[in-house]
């Protein structure tokens, strides 16, 4: 009897941290540690677009990581003046420590002068992307 209860809460445990997971998974946010984060042309290896940037930090077998490059390029060719940077994670390892990056795909915005404005782990809606560039650009 003992075992199914723990099987049972187990289960529910993960049930719990799935929908969590899942409801966070992509959503553009602010975190705290991200104010005052500030990249330039040489942590990008890429120049800043004149109006925003959307870096996008991904790996090789990484499937939701070619889904989003899909749609920030559909939203960079919406908005005049935005670059998309897209960063190999696995080759720029200093860079991924230094902004916390613990799951590909990550994508920052950043506004014309490269200070972070929000950020998504996992592959973000076109919507909310629109929505940050908007926060970006005004």
């Amino acid at each position: 009897m003992t075992g199914v209860v723990v099987c049972a809460a187990v289960l529910a445990l993960s049930a719990v941290f799935g929908l969590w997971r899942m409801r966070r998974d992509g959503r553009l946010r602010v975190r705290g540690r991200d104010s005052g984060v500030r990249l330039g042309a040489e942590d990008l290896g890429a120049e800043l677009g004149r109006r925003a940037t959307l870096v996008q930090f991904s790996s090789a077998f990484c499937a939701p990581c070619r889904a989003t490059k899909r749609v920030l390029d559909e939203v960079v060719g919406m908005v005049d003046g935005v670059a998309h940077v897209e960063i190999d994670a696995e080759s720029r390892l200093e860079l991924v420590r230094r902004l916390d990056i613990l799951r590909t795909p990550t994508v920052l915005v950043l506004d014309a002068r490269g200070s972070l404005v929000q950020r998504a782990s996992g592959q973000p809606r076109k919507a909310d992307v629109i929505a940050a560039l908007g926060q970006a650009v005004g």
